[in-house]
């Protein structure tokens, strides 16, 4: 069974905090990045999401909080937080 692909709940939790398609697109595409050096082997795809949309909404401007989008998302703020740094020193962006 192939595991569920992380970007399939980027729509809905984007809808969910009223976040911009631009937002979405940058999710998307921090999750294939991501995704193609190995990083999402293992992780939740919920959490794995949530942390892209976190990472895209501070790269957009729309910041949401840690909080907000591990309501939407149904994951812990920790996950958020532990994703996301795996996710921006993978892309070689530094917070």
């Amino acid at each position: 069974m192939r595991p569920v692909d992380p970007k399939k709940y980027v729509p809905r939790f984007s809808s969910e905090l009223e976040l911009s398609e631009e937002v979405q697109s940058k999710a998307n595409e921090i999750i294939e990045t991501t995704a193609e050096k190995g990083l999402l082997s293992g992780k939740s795809p919920t959490g794995y999401a949530a942390a892209a949309i976190y990472a895209a909404s501070l790269l957009c401007n729309e910041k949401k909080t840690q909080r907000e989008v591990a309501d939407v998302a149904q994951v812990t703020e920790v996950t958020i937080r532990n994703r996301y740094q795996e996710q921006i020193e993978a892309m070689g962006i530094h917070s």
